[in-house]
């Protein structure tokens, strides 16, 4: 991995190890979970005529892979993440499929020397939420992005939004005393919740025209995975690695039982609560670099 800045060691280190490692072992559950994000980025891409894009924190490369053929061979979708696992999982599958127009490379976006103006488009699904500096993030995207480029990014929500991503450890809580809290504002899930925030941010590393719309769509994956998803991903998968086999086991029936309500037959289903963050590229006349 390169150019990851020492402040960002801490998102570095998670998604480099186990983190990173579980969205691997966990990648079908996942691409099938936010499928309907991937189609809602899709959609945005044709609309702004895309052809240079940029997939911000693509991980196993689901989204990058997806623009990639809906370009065809004339365009290009670069993905970037600061996990090598994922971006080692993203490039098997784009040599799987012969998708020469994806490529992908393993840096911190923070600092990372994309090359200048080469973008028309900037995306990302779920991916611009674990920055520890986000102005100096999307100030570096601005600089790879020509003047009127587009950004297209979806963030989630708050967690009182989103009450399937916080069953787990709401649920766990009494019997994991280590959960870290989360905290308003840091890197992680939830850190893009404050639609003013994320306004104040784009404003400030250069981007214009931000506009900022919420909007749910259902997600849903198979329930055959729903012990993988709540014991390797989030909190919870974090700190059960840590625990003994009988806590272990309590949790899981634990959270068998939390999770009930949302699973319907052969899936489970949940309501998922996202922004859908536009903004544009102003020309660098006017001030902005």
């Amino acid at each position: 991995m390169d150019d990851t800045s020492p402040a960002n060691a801490e998102q570095a280190a998670l998604w480099n190890g186990h983190a990173g490692s579980a969205w691997v072992r966990t990648q079908a559950v996942l691409d099938a979970m936010f499928q309907p994000l991937e189609a809602r980025l899709s959609d945005a891409v044709r609309a702004v005529g895309a052809r240079r894009v940029l997939d911000v924190g693509c991980g196993t490369g689901r989204t990058t892979l997806a623009v990639a053929r809906q370009l065809g061979p004339m365009g290009q979708c670069l993905g970037v993440d600061i996990s090598a696992p994922m971006i080692e999982a993203a490039k098997a599958r784009a040599a799987r499929e012969v998708l020469p127009s994806a490529r992908f490379v393993c840096a911190d976006v923070q600092g990372h020397a994309f090359e200048p103006a080469a973008f028309d488009t900037v995306i990302s699904r779920l991916g611009v939420m674990f920055f520890d500096d986000p102005v100096r993030a999307f100030a570096n995207l601005r600089r790879a992005a020509t003047d009127g480029a587009a950004l297209r990014c979806i963030a989630w929500r708050g967690g009182a939004d989103n009450p399937f991503m916080t069953t787990a450890e709401r649920a766990a809580a009494p019997l994991l005393p280590g959960l870290p809290p989360r905290l308003p504002n840091a890197p992680g899930q939830f850190a893009f919740a404050d639609r003013a925030r994320v306004a104040g941010i784009l404003e400030a590393s250069g981007w214009g025209e931000v506009d900022i719309q919420p909007f749910e769509v259902e997600c849903a994956f198979s329930a055959t995975a729903l012990a993988d998803y709540f014991t390797r991903l989030g909190p919870v998968g974090l700190v059960l690695q840590e625990v003994d086999a009988a806590t272990r086991a309590q949790v899981v029936e634990t959270l068998h039982a939390a999770f009930a309500p949302y699973v319907q037959g052969d899936d489970v289903r949940f309501a998922a609560a996202c922004w859908m963050i536009a903004a544009r590229a102003p020309g660098r006349e006017r001030g902005h670099v």
